[in-house]
């Protein structure tokens, strides 16, 4: 089965994001339900891998994530085949990540290193891209590319199978696992 876990996003960041996608008449939206943050890409695995890696991520003791979208960027290089929202404080997410990360290794599930940029996926884009449409993305970015959104505090990470075929990909739940509050008050 194809997993990965991630961050799920609250419904009003996704229905911002959503609208701001609404001002590009080309290329294919993310849907609102399926935008998230991902924090490790399985890939296809076995049903007993993902057993395993539930099994480790359920014992994770991690703390919230106070995440904070802005910034959009293009993925692709010369022909860009993703809109993406980046992350303004990126070290707490890459923390959780190595955690992660270690977590599924030390049960087995071994994952291919490689550079974590934490990022939404807002739109797909089909390469090359023709001119007109790269000159209104252009534009778009040069309007819009600054958003910055209201930080949230992630307080759970989902474990999601992906399903793909015609159309957006369809995501199922298979686990949920909740991170530590964190406790600011003064004990004394």
């Amino acid at each position: 089965m194809r997993c990965f876990l991630a961050l799920p996003l609250p419904p009003g960041q996704t229905a911002q994001l959503a609208a701001l996608t609404s001002g590009l008449p080309f290329g294919r939206p993310v849907p609102p339900e399926n935008m998230h943050l991902t924090l490790a890409f399985l890939g296809e695995r076995p049903e007993p891998e993902v057993m395993a890696a539930h099994e480790a991520l359920a014992t994770l003791d991690a703390e919230e994530v106070r995440v904070a979208l802005g910034g959009l960027e293009l993925f692709g290089g010369r022909h860009p085949t993703g809109l993406v929202i980046g992350v303004a404080d990126r070290a707490p997410l890459v923390a959780l990540h190595r955690r992660v990360l270690a977590r599924l290794h030390g049960a087995g599930v071994m994952l291919a290193r490689g550079r974590y940029t934490p990022h939404v996926t807002l739109m797909r884009f089909r390469a090359p891209m023709p001119a007109p449409d790269a000159a209104r993305l252009v534009r778009f970015m040069a309007d819009r590319g600054g958003i910055a959104l209201p930080p949230f505090t992630a307080a759970r990470m989902v474990l999601l199978r992906s399903f793909l075929g015609a159309g957006p990909p369809r995501y199922d739940e298979l686990a949920r696992y909740t991170l530590r509050g964190n406790d600011f008050s003064d004990p004394g």
